[in-house]
C-alpha cells in the first residue's frame, strides 16, 4: 500500500498532465492519496420509490419508462428547458433538464431508466430536477460521491478509483496488527478500502468506516502519545527572579483569579523548569489572555531577555504595540513594531534594535519570521490566535533564540477534553472566566420578516454615534441563496443606508485594501461595515455595538460567538442580530443555543454535540493532521476504542526493533508530516 503513494496520479490510464492538476487540488497527487480519498456520502439507488409515495423535499430513486420523446424549448435569458414524463406504470413524474442539449439524445422513449434526484414541486406537480440517471439493466446500487473541483466530476473520480483499487496488490499489509483487528472486531484493510468505495449494502459503508476511523484516530493517538514523550529540550533562557507582582503593580485594574492561575502556570513553567515553556492559553473572547502574554513578557525581559510577539494580521499586531505601549509607560521597556507597511528604512532601524537587544518587546506579524530578524536573547515568543499559524512559523520563530519560551493563545473555546488531544504537545491553561465590567452581548434570533426593523434599529444606534458590523456567509451572491458581501454593501449603500457611510471588507481584497478599509473603521469614519469572516480576528472596535450575521445557520456556533465577540467591547449597550430563514429543528436548536448564553465553553460543548470539532478550526487547522474520516465528536466511542488499543500497545509501538508496527509507524509520520510534525 506505501508503494502506491510513490506512484503519481498521472500513472492512472486516462489522468494527463492537465486533470492531474485537478486532482492536486483535492490533495490527491499519487494512486495512494486516491485510495485514500474516500466519498463524502452516497446515492442509494438500491431503494426504489414509487412515484405516487414520493415526497417533496426528499432525495429518491425512482425506476421509470419513458412516456414520450424529450421535448426542448428556450427559456427567459434564451435557457435551453428540456422535460419528459416517467411512469412506473401506475403514476406520471415530470423530469426537467436545463442547458443540456444532448438529454434529448441519451433519454429513449419506451425505455426504462434510474432517476436519482431531489423531489421538488411547481405548481402543485412533484418534479426531478436534473437528476442523475442510469438504464435500469444497469442495477440497483449505491454510488460513492466524492468532493469535486471544476473541471473534475464525482463520475471521473469514480472511475480513476476503481483502476487505483485493482492496482493494489493481491495481499496488503495490514498496518493493524490482526490482535487488535480481533479484539475490537474490525475488518481488514483491503477489504475496507473496495467497500467504502463501491459498497453493495448500508452495512458494507458501516464495516468500512468504522475500519477506516478506527485506523485513523488509532494513528492520531498513537502521534500525539509519540509527541508527548519526545524528549524535551533544555532551554538556554535560564529566570532566576520572579518579577510577577511588580507586574501587577502595574494594571489599573484586578484580574480574574483564572487569568492570576495562567500568569503563575507561566511563571511556574520558566523559573522551575530546565526545559522550554510550551503553553496554550486557551480563553474566551475578552477574556484578558493579552494580559497573560504581557505578564509572560514582563518577566523574561526583566531577566534580561528579549520578548516577541506574533500577531495575525497588521491592525491586530498594531492594536497589541499600543496596548503595551499604554501599559508599559511607567517602565523602562523598550518596544519595538515590526510590520510589512514599514518603509525599508523604519524596518532597518528596528532591525538594528533587535539584533543589538534595544529592543526588549517586539510586536508584529510575519515579517518576525524573515531571514533578515535577529535577536540577541530572546527569551519568550507568544503568538497570537494560534489557530491562523501553522507550525512551521511557530518554528521558524522558536529558531530566533536558543529554545526559547513559547505560549500560545487562543481564543477558540474547545471542550477541554478535545484541546488535550489536539493540542497534544502543549500544556493548557483556560480563562474560564471574565474580567469585570465586560459586556454581555444580548442576542436575537430574527428571519426576513423582521429584517426592516431591525434595519432601523442599527440606524438608531448610529444615530447615537455608534457604529456596526454586518456579517455575510460569501463574497459573492451564488445560486445556493446565500447572501453575498460585495453586491449586499452596494444595496445598502443605494438604498436604507444611503444617508449613511457604508463599507465592504473581505478576503479576496488586497491586505492593504483591507487594512486600509479596518483602519478607516476603528476611526469611525464608516458607519456599517458589511464583511465577510475576516473581521472575527480579535480587533478592537469599542464604538461598534451591533453585530448582525446574515445567513446565519452556515455559521458554526463557535464561529458565530467569535464573531458576536467583535462588539460589546464598549461601555455602550451592544446586541447581535442572527437573520436566518432556516425552518429546520437543528439550526433552529443551534441559533437559539447561541441566544441562551454568553459562555463560549457552554457553546463549544453545544457545536461539538451538533456538529464536531470543524468549526472550532476551520477546515485545515493549522498544526493538527487533517482527518480524511474520523470525526473526533460524532465517532467518540471508536475515539475511546482506539485511545484504549493505543494504551495497550504503545511500548510495543515505540520500540523500533519490533517490525510487528512498522507499518502503524509509517502511517504515523506521514500524518504528521503533513503539518512539519518530525516524529521518528
Amino acid at each position: 500500500m506505501a508503494s502506491l503513494y510513490e506512484i503519481p496520479i498521472e500513472n492512472i490510464n486516462g489522468i494527463g498532465t492537465k486533470r492531474g492538476q485537478l486532482y492536486r487540488k483535492l490533495d490527491i497527487d499519487s494512486v495512494g492519496a486516491l485510495v485514500r480519498f474516500y466519498p463524502r456520502t452516497y446515492e442509494d439507488w438500491s431503494n426504489i420509490t414509487g412515484i405516487s409515495d414520493l415526497t417533496v423535499g426528499e432525495t429518491a430513486c425512482v425506476k421509470g419508462v419513458l412516456a414520450a420523446a424529450v421535448s426542448e424549448r428556450r427559456v427567459a435569458g434564451g435557457r435551453l428547458l428540456s422535460s419528459a414524463q416517467i411512469t412506473d406504470g401506475y403514476s406520471h413524474l415530470k423530469l426537467v433538464f436545463f442547458n443540456n442539449r444532448f438529454i434529448k439524445s441519451m433519454l429513449k422513449p419506451g425505455e426504462e431508466y434510474l432517476f436519482f434526484g431531489k423531489v421538488t414541486a411547481s405548481g402543485g406537480v412533484k418534479e426531478l430536477v436534473s437528476p442523475a440517471f442510469s438504464k435500469s439493466s444497469s442495477g440497483n446500487m449505491i454510488h460513492p460521491v466524492y468532493s469535486q473541483v471544476m473541471g473534475l466530476s464525482t463520475k471521473q473520480i469514480e472511475a480513476a478509483v476503481k483502476k487505483a483499487l485493482a492496482m493494489l496488490p493481491e495481499n496488503i499489509k495490514d498496518p493493524i496488527p490482526e490482535s487488535v483487528r480481533e479484539k475490537y472486531d474490525l475488518i481488514g484493510l483491503k477489504d475496507a478500502l473496495f467497500k467504502i468505495h463501491f459498497p453493495e449494502s448500508q452495512k458494507d459503508i458501516s464495516d468500512a468506516r468504522r475500519r477506516l476511523i478506527f485506523e485513523e484516530l488509532l494513528v492520531l493517538v498513537l502521534g500525539l502519545s509519540s509527541l508527548k514523550s519526545l524528549p524535551e529540550k533544555e532551554s538556554a533562557v535560564k529566570l532566576t527572579v520572579n518579577y510577577t507582582d511588580d507586574f501587577l503593580k502595574l494594571l489599573p485594574f484586578r484580574l480574574t483569579n483564572a487569568q492570576k492561575k495562567a500568569i503563575d502556570d507561566c511563571a511556574s513553567d520558566m523559573l522551575t523548569k530546565t526545559t522550554a515553556m510550551n503553553r496554550l492559553v486557551q480563553g474566551d473572547v475578552g477574556s484578558g489572555k493579552t494580559m497573560v502574554a504581557a505578564a509572560a513578557a514582563y518577566n523574561c525581559i526583566k531577566n534580561g531577555y528579549q520578548a516577541a510577539m506574533m500577531a495575525p494580521t497588521e491592525i491586530l499586531a498594531v492594536q497589541h504595540f499600543q496596548t503595551f505601549e499604554k501599559l508599559f509607560q511607567e517602565t523602562d521597556i523598550r518596544l519595538r513594531l515590526l510590520t510589512g507597511s514599514m518603509t525599508a528604512k523604519q524596518k532597518r532601524l528596528v532591525l538594528e534594535d533587535i539584533m543589538l537587544g534595544l529592543a526588549d518587546f517586539v510586536i508584529g506579524t510575519h515579517s518576525l519570521i524573515s531571514d533578515t530578524v535577529e535577536f540577541k536573547s530572546l527569551g519568550v515568543v507568544v503568538t497570537d490566535e494560534q489557530h491562523r499559524f501553522g507550525v512551521r512559523q511557530r518554528s521558524a520563530l522558536l529558531s530566533k533564540g536558543n529554545n526559547p519560551h513559547l505560549l500560545v493563545m487562543s481564543a477558540t473555546p474547545i471542550p477541554r477534553t478535545l484541546a488535550l488531544m489536539i493540542y497534544g504537545d502543549l500544556d493548557i491553561s483556560i480563562i474560564d472566566e471574565l474580567p469585570p465590567g465586560r459586556q454581555i452581548v444580548d442576542t436575537f434570533l430574527i428571519d426576513d420578516s423582521k429584517r426592516l426593523r431591525a434595519y432601523k434599529f442599527l440606524m438608531k444606534n448610529i444615530d447615537e454615534g455608534r457604529q456596526c458590523y454586518i456579517v455575510c456567509p460569501a463574497v459573492d451572491n451564488t445560486d445556493t441563496g446565500l447572501v453575498g458581501a460585495e453586491e449586499y454593501a452596494k444595496q445598502l449603500k443605494e438604498n436604507i443606508f444611503k444617508d449613511y457611510s457604508v463599507a465592504v471588507l473581505h478576503g479576496k481584497m488586497r491586505a492593504s485594501e483591507k487594512d486600509g478599509v479596518m483602519a478607516d473603521f476603528i476611526e469611525g469614519k464608516i458607519d456599517v461595515l458589511v464583511s465577510t469572516t475576516v473581521i472575527e480576528v480579535g480587533v478592537n472596535v469599542p464604538n461598534s455595538t451591533i453585530m448582525m450575521v446574515e445567513n446565519a445557520e452556515r455559521f458554526g456556533l463557535s464561529q458565530l460567538h467569535q464573531l458576536r465577540g467583535r462588539v460589546g467591547r464598549g461601555e455602550a449597550k451592544s446586541y447581535c442580530i442572527l437573520v436566518s430563514n432556516a425552518k429546520g429543528e437543528d439550526a433552529q436548536r443551534r441559533l437559539k443555543a447561541l441566544c441562551s448564553t454568553n459562555n463560549g465553553f457552554v457553546i463549544a460543548d453545544e457545536d461539538l454535540k451538533l456538529r464536531g470539532p470543524g468549526d472550532f478550526f476551520g477546515s485545515r487547522q493549522h498544526g493538527l493532521p487533517e482527518l480524511k474520516i474520523a470525526d473526533l465528536a460524532e465517532n467518540i466511542n471508536i475515539l475511546q476504542d482506539a485511545q484504549n488499543a493505543a494504551k495497550e500497545i504503545m511500548n510495543d509501538f515505540s520500540d523500533k526493533s519490533n517490525d510487528g508496527f512498522k507499518g502503524l509507524r509509517a502511517e504515523v509520520r506521514m500524518l504528521f508530516g503533513n503539518v512539519g510534525q518530525q516524529l521518528n
